[in-house]
């Protein structure tokens, strides 16, 4: 009992934070802006980077998987003891849109993430053909997911803006 109590209040934990999407969602953008809060230029990632940050006083550790239709397939060998699960959408890109609704519940119907948070970041909000959240949650079927807490956020990665937000939805749903 002690070894159950001491580990639900350690603060020292670090949880484990899954960055998914296709490829050129921005998933790479995000994670080092986050983690350096600096824009780094990226190439396409093949396998995955991976980063420890600290926000209020939460420590993560953060694969961001690559997006490539062959890399999505060793998705599921990150899942194990995820925390939260990061869905990056390049918002712009509607021919797209039917493969990360798919997606999107392939990962959040497997079972190793019952429990887990979802975050959807809305990126690429700075180019005209974006869309908006509320269109984005109906093209999405968004509102489909009955078995994780999730939220859509619309961000841009080369700028920050809508980040540390959604990292702060985050932060409160693991807490």
């Amino acid at each position: 009992m002690g070894n159950w109590l001491s580990t639900l209040f350690n603060s020292n934990k670090t949880h484990k934070i899954l960055i998914l999407g296709l490829d050129n969602a921005g998933k790479t953008t995000i994670l080092y802006y986050l983690a350096m809060n600096e824009i780094v230029y990226t190439c396409p990632t093949i396998g995955s980077n991976c980063e420890e940050l600290e926000y209020k006083n939460v420590k993560f550790k953060c694969w961001d998987v690559g997006g490539q239709d062959k890399l999505r397939r060793t998705w599921s060998a990150y899942y194990p003891e995820t925390s939260a699960v990061i869905f990056v959408v390049d918002s712009s890109d509607h021919s797209r849109l039917e493969t990360t609704r798919k997606e999107i519940f392939n990962v959040l119907n497997n079972k190793e993430l019952e429990g887990c948070c979802c975050l959807i970041f809305a990126n690429k909000t700075d180019k005209k053909t974006s869309l908006e959240p509320k269109e984005l949650i109906r093209a999405l079927k968004l509102n489909e997911i009955q078995n994780h807490c999730w939220a859509i956020r619309p961000c841009c990665a080369l700028t920050g803006k809508g980040l540390k937000e959604g990292w702060s939805w985050m932060t409160n749903k693991i807490k």
